[in-house]
Parts: structure tokens; C-alpha cells; sequence
């Protein structure tokens, strides 16, 4: 039976901290997601951790000593709860990466950009300045929108990349 424990890591150096528990022998298992986020005015997937500042570690061999986790680059310690290294409950970290895709191994979210009924603003296109209500996605890359137009609401299917959130 494995038994795993958490690792804080240091911000944004979850990478490094899992590769260099790996050179040194341990099992360490990083779950990463794709995301949405707005880069330069389009949306992208980007990949980035599931759990930000925390990977788990493999400690099957109760033998081995941990003292080293703390000094490696990365980490900044093992969660601890009254002193000890605090253990995961058992199944948690086989049922994350059986969740996982299995082709990338990141776990998949479909999250819209914008919640339904949210004001948004047109930042390109032809409809630029114009403010309207983020109904819902349509696909990939496009989304529908309700705009006010001659006094008649007119659903619109549009690119998401034109669309920002309302202030």
C-alpha cells in the first residue's frame, strides 16, 4: 500500500521541486490541469498545477528518511500536523491520476469564461464599445451573447477572444 504525503513547494517552482525529488530517488506525483487564461487579449489553455504550491510524495519505503525533502530545491517543507509528516488518506492520489486524460495526463475543467447573464463588453470586432450579456459557449472559440440593438435583444455568436467582463 503506498503511502503519500504532501509537499508544500515554493511558489510557482512545482516543477522543479517534483524533478529534483525524482533525482533523488522519490516517487512524487505533480496532478496539473488545463486552464483558461486571457494572454494578450486571447484566451489560451495553459497547463499549470492542480493544487498551486503542492505536489505529493510516495514515502512506501518507511525505512528511508525525509529529512532530505526539506533541503531540496523547490520544496519548502512536507505538510506537517503537530510535528509529524502528515499521511494523504489512502486512494486519494490513485483516484487523481486515474481521473487525469490519459493522453496528457492533466485533468480537464470546462469552465465558460464568463458566468451566464454577466455583463460583458466588446473589446474588438465590429461591435467594439458595445456592452451586452454573456448567454453561453458556443464551441470552442465562440460564444453567444445577448446585445441590445434597436431596442430588440438579438442573440449574437461571436469570438471569445472579443469579449472582457463588464465593469
Amino acid at each position: 500500500m503506498s503511502r503519500w504525503h504532501a509537499v508544500l513547494c515554493k511558489p510557482r517552482r512545482e516543477a522543479v521541486a517534483e524533478a529534483n525529488l525524482r533525482n533523488q530517488g522519490f516517487e512524487a506525483y505533480l496532478p496539473r490541469m488545463i486552464g483558461l487564461r486571457r494572454k494578450a487579449g486571447r484566451w489560451q489553455h495553459i497547463i499549470e498545477p492542480l493544487f498551486p504550491r503542492y505536489l505529493f510524495l510516495n514515502a512506501e519505503d518507511a525505512t528511508r528518511s525525509l529529512a532530505p525533502v526539506r533541503s531540496t530545491l523547490g520544496v519548502t517543507n512536507l505538510v506537517r500536523f503537530c510535528g509529524a509528516p502528515a499521511f494523504v488518506p489512502p486512494g486519494v492520489v490513485e483516484a487523481l491520476r486515474d481521473a487525469a486524460d490519459p493522453e496528457t495526463g492533466c485533468h480537464r475543467f470546462r469552465v465558460a469564461p464568463f458566468a451566464p447573464g454577466e455583463r460583458v463588453r466588446f473589446e474588438a470586432g465590429p461591435f467594439k464599445g458595445l456592452e451586452g450579456l454573456f448567454e453561453m459557449e458556443s464551441g470552442e472559440a465562440r460564444v453567444v451573447v445577448l446585445l441590445d440593438l434597436i431596442g430588440k435583444a438579438n442573440r449574437l455568436t461571436v469570438s471569445r477572444d472579443w469579449l472582457v467582463a463588464a465593469s
